[in-house]
């Protein structure tokens, strides 16, 4: 029964012919003058009977449609979308029919539009320098792209790993995996020290909580940012060195002829003190770039902290935490103090307070760790990615050198340094040392 008519007014049609049915055989019983028992009997065997026959026709087909419906949407729990209904007639189920199939192409094409986007995604990901590390709020390691697997991995996939796994099997990344903060840090690959941003983030995927790690190579940036910084080097020197010997050269000049005319004895003196005060400002100007030029391979011998701290206990102040290793160390005790001074300096030039100023020592299996925090004005995003490159300064009469010279003592002892804002505001500079080749 395929009228053009709504699911009730076919119901209500197949009413209308049952009542006629009946109808036509009351009229046949009351012509043939059938008794009233047999009347009734007749009646209802052709009404119903009419009524079941065209209401068949009309209820298959909703129990086709439904079922079809059921099926398509048990296709959509599937994440299957290439299903659509027959469409005939011009009842409600037709409708239905025509509203699945529109949400079904609608459907698919979201989802080729979002598998493309996801292509084009993983691609750009996979290919990325980014190292890229995404895990579940529990550690499980969701997603680790090329970058990451070479930095964290050695090339093998890291997905079903643990983060715990991840900072065991790279002790050198082990604490910036397990306390994960933004910053800066060096590793030793190879023969060639490698530097690194950590940005790390909480956030919300899929109404799951996740960590997302992204540690990017700045080895390449600061190579080019070190080629400009020499370049200013260059001109700071030249700019110095005309500002102190023009004025020795003038100087000379007037002496030369003071004595072949009439010597003066006060101005000869004057001219004397001028020279000596620019030459010991060159020399001292020069002696800071020699120093760093000229910086010596570590004399490495067993130590003790207690021994180095109390040599430095009436230069620079600073607050021990917890107690100190009492097993031997192994370093340049001369190199590692100026690493310390130089820290503690900073700190106190952070506007900290001095008793803010901190340092922990601690010694694992492998390593030596120290940690020297303060409550100071922090760093910048700029100042952070450049802190550690040499002449970059942003004091009015910072020479950019200890930092980086710290950087390249710990480097020397075969250790890596790293930099980071402190929650709360303040900095946190922290290193490792080798152990001796025994321990």
């Amino acid at each position: 029964m395929n009228l053009r008519l709504s699911v009730e007014g076919k119901l209500t049609a197949v009413l209308i012919i049952a009542l006629g049915a009946a109808a036509g055989a009351v009229a046949l019983a009351s012509y043939w003058q059938w008794p009233l028992s047999l009347m009734l009997l007749a009646v209802a065997l052709v009404g119903g009977g009419v009524g079941l026959i065209v209401g068949r026709s009309v209820t298959r087909r909703i129990n086709h449609g439904l079922q079809a419906l059921n099926t398509g949407l048990l296709n959509f729990q599937d994440n299957d979308f290439s299903v659509s209904l027959s469409v005939s007639g011009a009842d409600e189920l037709n409708q239905l029919a025509q509203r699945f199939n529109q949400a079904s192409d609608s459907m698919r094409k979201q989802r080729t539009d979002i598998f493309q986007r996801e292509l084009l995604l993983d691609t750009v990901l996979q290919n990325t320098s980014l190292a890229i590390l995404l895990a579940d709020e529990l550690g499980q390691v969701l997603f680790a792209n090329i970058a990451a697997r070479q930095l964290l991995g050695q090339g093998s996939r890291l997905e079903q790993k643990t983060l715990g796994q991840v900072a065991a099997a790279n002790e050198d990344l082990g604490p910036i995996i397990t306390q994960p903060r933004d910053g800066v840090f060096s590793l030793l690959r190879g023969d060639e020290p490698q530097i690194w941003h950590l940005s790390y983030a909480n956030m919300r995927m899929n109404g799951m909580a996740v960590q997302l790690y992204q540690f990017k190579p700045l080895t390449q940036e600061l190579t080019q940012a070190e080629i400009q910084t020499w370049k200013k080097v260059i001109r700071v020197i030249s700019h110095e060195l005309n500002n102190s010997l023009a004025p020795i050269s003038s100087m000379a000049h007037s002496g030369q002829k003071l004595l072949q005319q009439s010597a003066d004895p006060v101005m000869l003196k004057k001219i004397f003190i001028t020279i000596a005060e620019r030459s010991a400002h060159l020399n001292s100007f020069l002696q800071q770039y020699a120093d760093f030029a000229r910086l010596p391979q570590p004399q490495c011998k067993v130590f003790y902290w207690q021994e180095l701290l109390e040599t430095l206990r009436g230069i620079r102040p600073f607050t021990l935490l917890g107690e100190l290793p009492q097993q031997a160390a192994y370093g340049d005790t001369k190199q590692l103090a100026q690493v310390l001074v130089n820290l503690f300096k900073n700190a106190s030039e952070a506007g900290t307070d001095e008793q803010a100023i901190t340092l922990e020592i601690r010694h694992t299996p492998h390593r030596q760790w120290v940690t020297v925090c303060d409550r100071g004005t922090g760093m910048s995003d700029e100042t952070l990615r450049n802190a550690l490159l040499p002449f970059y300064s942003t004091k009015t009469e910072g020479t950019g050198l200890g930092l980086a010279l710290c950087r390249e003592i710990i480097e020397n002892h075969g250790g890596q340094l790293a930099i980071r804002n402190r929650d709360k505001g303040g900095l946190e500079v922290s290193f490792w040392l080798p152990l001796l080749p025994s321990q």
